[in-house]
């Protein structure tokens, strides 16, 4: 272990936002120390694995066989009826990773660049002199150290514990996270590998969807997420994933899980500040994620992208105040921070839909309107609802 506790930067967290900002970090000479209190990098995944590829390519990625387990080509929408609207491309769009091979390689190549790494190390709290951030208390293996640094950045995901103790409130209200459960299985079989598929409807899954990710070779990540319960309601989101699966023999009758994972999912698009004196915030742990899907790897490794690069520049000029640090918040929400904001609105308008609404936009919408709904263009949606007698009054849930 390196002995030398002195940094420019020390990161709490090896995620992939935390291992993108200190490679970035590193490769602008930058003496960055990255802290996970796990002692394996990438272990235990909360996620579906889902990456598109214009995400890794911002990060300035590669897809490697390794990790990039299958190429998906579109996605498929099933309504309560499972009525199909399918969304292909021309060619692959992204891919499943297998998360734990992905984020190791993450760490590598910060490592690689000439960041240092601490695992099985946890990030009491921030130290602070003369009132302004100096570094972080740390523990490993019963021991209590301090590690000194100019700035400290949290990534230690959604219970961001060392933002806690900065005193930035990064939990928001319980309507405001998704309740997800998810095995991984083999032995699927009668469905499109190439694609992702996605099922609604309050049967299935109470404000929330079903899903299958396909990993390749009848391997897949078959999950859930519900938001909002009713009080009356006792079922939890593994009662609901367990129907789901019942209710599917053609594809599961011989599947078996072999991975079983759990957890809470953000998706309000962000915390009321990422910045403080000395001290930012990325990814997970300032809940930038997709409000519609709970999905978070790219948007977090942009996050950080753009966080080390604010960061390299305060810390050439000597400046590391909430407001020069602000240029990372600010950049973010008039970038990603917009269509995050658009989407949050359309994530309220669903949770009103009931199953009768979902059947008829089932019979509306075609592959390509799904397509626009996701970028944000939502102006199309509803010249398009005001112009069939069926949705007229499905328009006033959009308005």
């Amino acid at each position: 272990m390196n002995k030398n506790y002195n940094y420019d930067v020390v990161i709490v967290g090896a995620g992939p936002a935390g291992s993108t900002c200190a490679r970035h970090l590193a490769e602008n000479n930058i003496k960055v120390l990255v802290v996970e209190k796990k002692q394996e990098i990438g272990t235990p995944k909360r996620c579906a694995e889902g990456l598109n590829y214009r995400g890794l390519k911002n990060a300035g990625l590669e897809p490697d066989p390794r990790w990039a387990t299958s190429e998906i080509q579109g996605v498929s929408l099933y309504s309560p009826g499972e009525k199909n609207i399918e969304m292909k491309w021309a060619g692959a769009m992204g891919c499943v990773l297998e998360r734990k091979i992905f984020e190791k390689f993450l760490a590598r190549d910060a490592i690689n660049a000439g960041a240092r790494y601490m695992v099985k190390t946890r990030a009491i709290e921030v130290l602070k002199e003369n009132g302004k951030i100096s570094g972080i208390k740390a523990e490993f293996m019963g021991k209590e150290f301090n590690i000194n640094a100019k700035l400290v950045i949290a990534a230690d995901g959604v219970e961001s514990g060392i933002a806690k103790s900065a005193g930035i409130k990064t939990l928001n209200k319980l309507t405001d996270y998704i309740s997800g459960f998810q095995y991984e299985m083999a032995g699927l079989k009668n469905y499109d590998e190439n694609l992702l598929h996605v099922f609604f409807g309050n049967e299935v899954a109470p404000k929330g969807y079903a899903w299958i990710f396909p990993k390749g070779e009848g391997v897949a990540n078959i999950g859930i997420g519900i938001l909002g319960k009713e009080s009356s309601d006792k079922n939890r989101a593994k009662d609901y994933l367990d129907k789901f699966i019942e209710k599917h023999p053609g594809i599961f009758e011989d599947a078996s899980p072999i991975e079983i994972n759990a957890g809470g999912v953000p998706v309000s698009s962000a915390v009321e500040t990422f910045v403080a004196d000395n001290f930012m915030i990325i990814g997970d742990s300032a809940q930038l994620v997709n409000p519609i899907h709970g999905g978070g790897i790219d948007i977090a490794m942009n996050s950080a992208k753009i966080a080390a690069g604010v960061a390299a520049e305060a810390l050439k000029e000597g400046d590391l105040s909430k407001e020069k640090l602000y240029g990372y918040e600010k950049t973010w929400r008039e970038t990603t921070g917009v269509k995050m904001q658009k989407l949050l609105r359309l994530r309220m308008v669903l949770e009103k839909l009931t199953d009768n609404d979902f059947e008829l936009l089932a019979d509306v919408l075609s592959g390509e309107d799904i397509v626009k709904l996701t970028v944000g263009k939502f102006k199309f949606l509803l010249k398009l609802l005001s112009k069939n007698p069926r949705t007229l009054l499905l328009l006033r849930k959009f308005i």
